[in-house]
């Protein structure tokens, strides 16, 4: 297991490893690889939402009346930060298609790696979910760790952070600045190269969600 802190969780099931070696496969083209990522993500839900608030209910069956659970409390929002994280979405709406979803958009500034801000749509009630903020990459945390600073500047007071790979420099990065996050991770690579990239990583996951260069 990993020892960074009790806030991050590496989901190890079977599943998504398999899907995750696909994901990273370079030979796998853009419609293969937003139905993993969305495959992946929706896989990784069941265990971000384990916690969730549930309450008894009576549910009448065909033949009697059974007790039953169901979701109680806060509702769910999805923020995804642009572009990548929105390959995340729709496998989590699937399972939870209740949910807002919000946008913020933030892009790693190429020479000084620093997050800047050019979009931000979000639910009027932030502050009454829990929000779920997802991006495919946690490279070096600086987009991560400024759109939790954005949600909770807004009233966001319950965040979870979910991506299918983390560098250990931005797991480091979020959990020092956000130590009240949850990190939800599918694995944890190297480390970083020269260029802030992933090691081994997956590549530019926008670029291979949308076909782009």
């Amino acid at each position: 297991m990993y020892d960074y802190c009790k806030n991050v969780h590496v989901v190890e099931h079977p599943l998504i490893q398999h899907k995750m070696a696909l994901i990273r496969d370079v030979n796998t083209g853009a419609k293969d690889f937003r139905e993993l990522c969305e495959e992946v993500a929706m896989l990784m839900a069941y265990e971000v939402t384990r916690n969730l608030s549930v309450e008894e209910v009576e549910v009448q069956t065909p033949v009697g009346k059974a007790k039953c659970k169901m979701l109680c409390g806060k509702k769910l929002g999805i923020v995804p930060i642009l572009r990548a994280g929105l390959g995340m979405v729709n496998g989590i709406l699937q399972l939870v298609p209740t949910a807002k979803v919000g946008h913020i958009g933030l892009y790693r500034d190429p020479k000084t790696l620093e997050p800047v801000e050019y979009y931000c749509k979000l639910p009027n009630d932030i502050e009454e979910r829990d929000l779920i903020v997802v991006d495919p990459m946690l490279a070096t945390g600086g987009s991560a760790t400024a759109a939790i600073q954005f949600l909770k500047d807004r009233g966001a007071t319950s965040i979870r952070l979910v991506d299918l790979i983390a560098a250990p420099e931005g797991i480091a990065k979020v959990t020092k600045v956000h130590d009240d996050v949850e990190i939800y991770v599918a694995a944890i690579d190297e480390k970083l190269n020269d260029q802030g990239y992933i090691l081994p990583g997956l590549g530019d996951a926008g670029d291979r969600l949308f076909g782009t260069k």
